[in-house]
């Protein structure tokens, strides 16, 4: 046979035999009787029978199966002759049909399930460590193989050479492993996080230990649970499209997530659904920086703006204020300080807090004095709504650990918009500041900035939340042409004893009086702001007190924060599951949310009550005459009004 003609016979068989190439699972039947023969093929019949298509024809080999003695602990594994094990123990069960109805112990229920389960675990363990390619490349790649083991000394074409030089796999896809918990480190130029931080909701924590078990767990769930695309969407919308298949029992989804509000208001019931669909855009939320040393570079935050019921998507979505959710990783702050050196450590959880503009609003304009800046992301529909149920997700299993500089809220914010929104241009853009990270954005042109350029309309719009640091200076300059006070700037007299601004009010005319309310107003947020912080060192500095008063306050503090840390770690109020919370599951953490909130509404009430004993004497002597100043101011008021004036108080 010459040259050609053998060219030509290889080309014919191998497109042949390719056509029909598919996985094969063998079983090795040594030693097994008829029955225990006829369980084993139907099981791994079914098990072939769940993979999909494209793993079948891509992973073309015939994989050996068969049972042996190995610990009890262990259902099986994929053995270095390239096949798979099965605990020779479990054979029995499996042969006399018990093993349909006996309970595991595990999270796939019956011990058929659980063999099931593990010869799907194994294979993908084997697709896993295949090369894969693209379809084109791949069949390319088997015809050269072939090509060279049949014709041996004629070689390899020159279309054939170098065909083996790269790998695929699908744990080091950069994109799975951003979903899969393993993220980008900030500043490593790509390299990824050592530990898993998606601690919670989880079906089995083997997949935290690397990539490759994360793969071969979640495709378990994602083949087996027909819930699986409800618990974990953004998974199997992965899985689906690298398969491009799904599987046929997939059951539908009930409509958005649920999410616990961490707003501050206890009387409310903090059990919210979150519906992609009713979200028109997603914001960046940038609040400016402060001189304080845990905001100095500002705060990063995600701001979705959610049509009110009824109302079509659109523009006018952004007047419904009530209805918008604020995404904020936070150093959740159990032990009742802030420490810098714990900031640096990494002592404090970080979480995704979900919270109401109108509380973010009047936290950062109102009580710090900082203002909001509303940029929105240029996002597609897909983007948008992949972006809001992966908030979702990472409300309800992530638990990191919080860094000042390496992992704060913008290396947060950044990881779960690259994890979401699957673009090149989030791959190799790092930054830890929340102002740098608004920038790249911008240069990606993947924010638009320009709804800032009118100061104006930004304002009226609600693009952007002034700091109220301009409305109180405004007030003080009427103060300044009415009353011959010495200071110049609003907080130096903000800063001044309640004592000394309360001998100008009987000199106030109707317009004095009312900025003098307005910011006597303000100096007693700023005496809040300090009570607040003095209460955390204070009750540190007397755990051990005898005074009854003291500790009934300081109790009850420990109480809160230790009682509030499901609003940020929803994932405590259930027990079992895993992934976003399913129908069956909402009466349970409806009841428990309400009972935690009523807990913490009661804690507060007791606080209020006993919250002066952990004050300072002078703190609590000023606190008391800012209060004793607001009281006089409205009573002159009063009595300018009855005199004629007729402006309304604020």
């Amino acid at each position: 046979m010459n040259r050609g003609r053998a060219w030509l016979l290889a080309l014919t068989l191998l497109a042949s035999s390719c056509s029909h190439a598919e996985l094969r699972l063998g079983l090795d039947a040594e030693g097994l009787n008829g029955q225990q023969r006829l369980a084993s093929q139907t099981l791994l019949d079914e098990a072939l029978e769940a993979l999909p298509p494209r793993l079948r024809q891509q992973l073309d080999r015939r994989v050996r199966v068969r049972w042996r003695d190995m610990p009890s602990r262990v259902y099986g594994r994929a053995g270095r002759f390239s096949g798979i094990e099965l605990n020779a123990a479990l054979l029995p069960a499996l042969s006399d049909g018990s093993a349909a109805s006996a309970a595991s112990g595990r999270a796939h229920g019956t011990l058929r399930r659980e063999l099931l389960a593990t010869l799907v675990h194994e294979v993908a363990h084997l697709y896993d460590r295949a090369r894969l390619w693209p379809a084109a490349e791949r069949r390319q790649l088997q015809r050269c193989r072939r090509l060279a083991a049949s014709l041996g000394p004629i070689g390899q074409p020159d279309a054939c050479r170098g065909q083996d030089a790269r790998r695929f796999t699908l744990s080091d896809d950069p994109y799975l492993l951003d979903l899969a918990g393993w993220p980008q480190r900030v500043g490593s130029r790509g390299r990824r996080e050592h530990v898993n931080a998606q601690l919670a909701r989880s079906p089995d924590v083997y997949e935290l230990s690397n990539p490759r078990e994360f793969v071969a767990v979640n495709l378990e769930y994602f083949l087996l649970d027909p819930s699986y695309a409800c618990r974990r969407p953004s998974l199997a919308r992965y899985f689906r499209a690298h398969f491009a298949w799904a599987p046929p029992l997939s059951q539908p989804c009930v409509d958005g997530y649920a999410y616990l509000n961490a707003g501050r208001d206890f009387a409310r019931q903090p059990l919210g659904r979150l519906d992609p669909e009713r979200v028109y855009q997603v914001d960046y939320l940038l609040a400016e920086a402060n001189q304080d040393w845990a905001s100095r570079w500002g705060h990063s935050m995600l701001r979705l703006v959610i049509c009110a019921p009824g109302r079509p998507r659109g523009p006018d979505c952004r007047l419904d204020l009530d209805q918008h959710l604020v995404l904020s990783y936070r150093a959740f702050v159990g032990d009742l300080q802030l420490s810098s050196w714990d900031g640096l450590t990494g002592a404090y959880p970080s979480r995704l807090f979900v919270l109401p503009l109108a509380q973010v609003i009047e936290e950062y304009t109102k009580v710090e004095l900082r203002s909001l800046a509303s940029v929105p992301l240029k996002l597609e529909r897909a983007q948008l709504e992949a972006l809001v149920t992966r908030a979702a997700e990472q409300h309800w299993s992530y638990d990191g650990d919080y860094y000042f500089i390496a992992n704060n809220c913008a290396v947060e914010t950044l990881k779960l918009l690259r994890s979401a929104v699957q673009t090149p241009a989030l791959q190799g853009f790092d930054s830890i500041l929340p102002n740098g990270l608004l920038d790249g954005l911008v240069a990606r042109e993947l924010a638009d900035r320009s709804v800032l350029d009118d100061p104006r309309e930004a304002l009226r719009l609600g693009y952007r939340f002034d700091s109220f640091r301009e409305r109180y200076q405004a007030m003080f300059a009427v103060l300044r042409e009415r009353l011959p006070i010495a200071q110049r700037r609003v907080e130096d007299w903000l800063a001044q004893p309640a004592q000394a601004r309360r001998r100008w009010f009987a000199e106030a005319d109707l317009r004095a009086a009312a900025a003098l309310l307005l910011l006597e107003q303000a100096a007693l947020r700023r005496q809040l702001l300090l009570a607040q912080d003095q209460l955390k060192q204070r009750y540190l500095g007397d755990l051990g007190s005898t005074n009854p008063g003291l500790h009934k306050a300081g109790d009850a503090l420990q109480q809160i924060l230790a009682n509030s840390g499901f609003l940020s770690r929803p994932a405590e109020l259930l027990d079992g599951g895993y992934g976003l919370p399913q129908a069956g599951e909402w009466q349970r953490l409806e009841a428990e949310s309400q009972a935690r909130q009523q807990q913490l509404r009661r804690l507060s009430d007791d606080l209020d009550l006993e919250v002066r004993a952990l004050l300072a004497p002078a703190l609590l002597a000023e606190l008391e005459a800012g209060e004793a100043n607001l009281l006089a101011l409205r009573a002159h008021l009063r009595a300018l009004h009855r005199a004629g004036g007729g402006l309304q108080l604020p």
